[in-house]
């Protein structure tokens, strides 16, 4: 089995990506993450990486006077490592259109909401401020305007009562860490892939029970 390189961008602690490196361990996975990315030095991320064997590099965005330059370096060093196919894991800079679609259809991100609601961020607090009773996590191809693009998966998470918007992130995360590999898969084998601006070529999900929150 070839497997496809992948690039991971981080900005801070890389859980979801260490959830990806404890995927790739499988020897029946579709995916290899060859370079990891930051643009902030220092970060729990990067250990992550290192302990992990997996190259990784600081490319700092204070160090560059356009949104275009910054972009520019990242795609130069993520084509010279082959990458294949990018992941946004926890990358907090906004890329411009030009690099957006360079990585047009090989470009993943993961966002703490059940898109295309609550886009942008303290996503968790506004879920709470709003009532809402099931929020969850999206996986889906990186567009030029942020938190859009074709949804690849996404997984429910009931809201509790009683819940603050970091014991409601708590249990999002933990979803995130069980999405963000099995939809890596899915576009990694090829099972899925982009037509138009959806996402086919799933077979048809078996029929599970509907969430209800609260619970009846």
């Amino acid at each position: 089995m070839t497997r496809k390189r992948v690039g991971v961008l981080i900005s801070g602690r890389g859980s979801n990506l260490q959830a990806l490196i404890e995927a790739q361990e499988s020897p029946d996975y579709p995916a290899k993450i060859v370079l990891v990315l930051s643009n902030v030095p220092g970060v729990q991320g990067l250990a992550r990486a290192e302990a992990a064997g997996i190259p990784a590099l600081v490319v700092d965005h204070k160090r560059f006077a356009s949104r275009s330059d910054f972009d520019a370096v990242l795609d130069q060093t993520l084509k010279q490592a082959g990458v294949e196919l990018l992941c946004n894991a926890g990358f907090m800079r906004l890329h411009t259109e030009a690099f957006v679609r360079g990585w047009w259809n090989r470009h993943l991100n993961i966002h703490p909401s059940l898109l295309p609601a609550f886009k942008g961020l303290h996503t968790h607090a506004r879920v709470l401020d709003e009532g809402v009773k099931i929020t969850g996590c999206t996986v889906h191809f990186v567009r030029p305007e942020m938190d859009s693009g074709p949804i690849v998966a996404q997984a429910a998470v009931p809201v509790l009562a009683g819940d603050t918007p970091e014991s409601l992130a708590a249990r999002v995360l933990e979803a995130e860490h069980r999405l963000y590999p099995h939809a890596l898969r899915l576009v990694a084998s090829g099972t899925v892939h982009v037509d138009g601006e959806r996402v086919v070529g799933m077979t048809q999900m078996r029929e599970e029970p509907p969430i209800f929150s609260p619970p009846i």
